[in-house]
């Protein structure tokens, strides 16, 4: 999916997702390769429970996917990846995308 295709309101939620440090190291783990929860947190030394908070606003904002899988020892493990997108940010991109925005603008009668 490109920026061209994006809504302002999708535009705004990813990049009101991806303005964290941690779900940046998050998609930046991910890149090339799908992760499980545990192996994640392990690589990137935070806790589960906040790698689970990140993962679940990148997934809401249609950034990573996740799948879940048994292991051999029969355990659940759910594994995240990135899904492809490309965000080429212009002045014009940003125009097109602006007029689609559902919250108007301050200082207008909407």
């Amino acid at each position: 999916m490109t920026i061209a295709e994006w809504s302002g309101d999708r535009l705004l939620l990813v990049l009101s997702t991806l303005a964290n440090p941690h779900r940046l190291r998050v998609m930046a783990a991910l890149t090339g390769e799908r992760h499980y929860v545990s192996e994640l947190a392990r690589e990137l030394g935070i806790s589960r429970a906040l790698l689970q908070v990140h993962l679940r606003k990148l997934e809401s904002a249609g950034l990573v996917s996740a799948s879940l899988e048994l292991s051999q020892d029969g355990k659940a493990m759910k594994f995240y990846q990135v899904v492809p997108f490309a965000l080429h940010l212009t002045p014009e991109s940003i125009a097109e995308a602006a007029p689609t925005l559902s919250t108007p603008a301050k200082g207008t009668n909407a």
